[in-house]
């Protein structure tokens, strides 16, 4: 199995609504997945991603709305003819069945003859780099083998398009990252149409090939992990992904002016009001250049000083009570010859890493 005998789909969602009583779930939801991508809805809990997914693969009808695979609509189909590989949070496999015979499960019910079906499955559990495993049972495996087994049921049956709901979530933070990377590495062996649930921030920017951010039932924004984390589209997005603290920011004649400074912001920059300055720990460093022309400054003091291995995370307070982080390398000694708690620190902004975000 190193590719798929049948082309990826794009999938095309226009319009797409449901409503639980007076509850909106899901509200005009537009969005296009490219055929072969690895798409990612990441949300907060109750943000609607979860329920599209489920619309996408048919177990749930929306009240209005469209989905194609391809040119073909998909409201109407019911979910075992819509061709789509499935991954769930719980894996849902069947605890009576060996590994073989879970993996096989799709195939025997579309009554693929029997050699066929040993060979897909043979093919399949190579695929997840579970070869010789296809007689154990499933209370003999570790949560990473059992993620891999279902994974390859989902693709047994050469689907053209797959969809995970947070399936690594049960998993410790070591195998999590771990198959993060083989995720993204079976994406790419077989250029499955991907969509994956998630509402870990880090897991969707080291997997996606794009981010579709869900937020109150809407598309809040969708581009690529750098688009999203680094020119967020609003408040929401920055303060959901990654680390951030804002200040305010006024507008006079068109100049955009934070802690009574006047902002040097990149080239070609186009700030809308209202909006706030979005401060990230790694975009910060403490500096003497107060007068640096591409430097934003701001005053503040050290209130703390944590220890996180290979970086110092800096925690001030600005003048007029806003916190911020400033992330830098380890120093040498034990604290490196940072400045002492209760010091009054200058931190520099970079011209390039100052964003505006609009304050929606």
């Amino acid at each position: 199995m190193t590719e798929t005998t049948q082309e990826a789909l794009p999938i095309s969602i226009t319009g797409l609504s449901k409503r639980y009583g007076a509850a909106v779930a899901l509200d005009q939801v537009d969005l296009d997945i490219r055929s072969g991508e690895f798409l990612t809805l990441l949300g907060p809990s109750g943000s609607g991603k979860t329920t599209l997914l489920m619309a996408i693969a048919g177990f749930m009808r929306p009240d209005s709305g469209s989905l194609k695979f391809g040119d073909a609509e998909m409201i109407c189909v019911p979910p075992h003819k819509r061709d789509v590989g499935m991954v769930f949070q719980s894996y849902a496999l069947f605890p009576h069945m060996n590994v073989a015979q879970n993996v096989a499960f799709a195939l025997n019910l579309r009554k693929v003859p029997a050699a066929e079906v040993r060979r897909r499955v043979e093919q399949a559990l190579h695929t997840v780099q579970l070869d010789g495993l296809g007689e154990r049972g499933i209370e003999q495996l570790s949560g990473g083998q059992r993620q891999r087994v279902a994974l390859a049921r989902a693709i047994v049956f050469e689907p053209r398009i797959l969809l995970m709901d947070e399936p690594l979530s049960a998993l410790d933070k070591k195998l999590r990252e771990h198959m993060q990377v083989e995720l993204r590495r079976l994406h790419e062996l077989l250029g499955i149409t991907t969509v994956y649930v998630t509402h870990d921030q880090r897991e969707a920017l080291t997997m996606s090939d794009r981010i579709a951010v869900i937020h109150q039932g809407r598309v809040a924004q969708v581009g690529t992990p750098q688009d999203i984390y680094e020119r967020p589209a609003s408040r929401f997005i920055a303060d959901f992904i990654g680390e951030s603290s804002f200040l305010p920011v006024r507008f006079v004649d068109g100049h955009a002016w934070c802690a009574e400074r006047l902002l040097k912001l990149p080239a070609g920059a186009r700030p809308r009001d209202p909006a706030v300055l979005m401060l990230r720990p790694e975009h910060l460093r403490l500096t003497d250049a107060a007068d640096d022309p591409e430097l934003n400054t701001f005053t503040g003091t050290l209130d703390k000083i944590i220890y996180q291995g290979d970086s110092h995370l800096l925690l001030v307070t600005l003048q007029g009570g806003v916190a911020v982080g400033v992330r830098g390398p380890r120093q040498d000694g034990r604290q490196g010859g940072l400045p002492p708690l209760g010091a009054t620190v200058t931190l520099g902004l970079h011209r390039d890493g100052t964003v505006l975000v609009p304050d929606d």
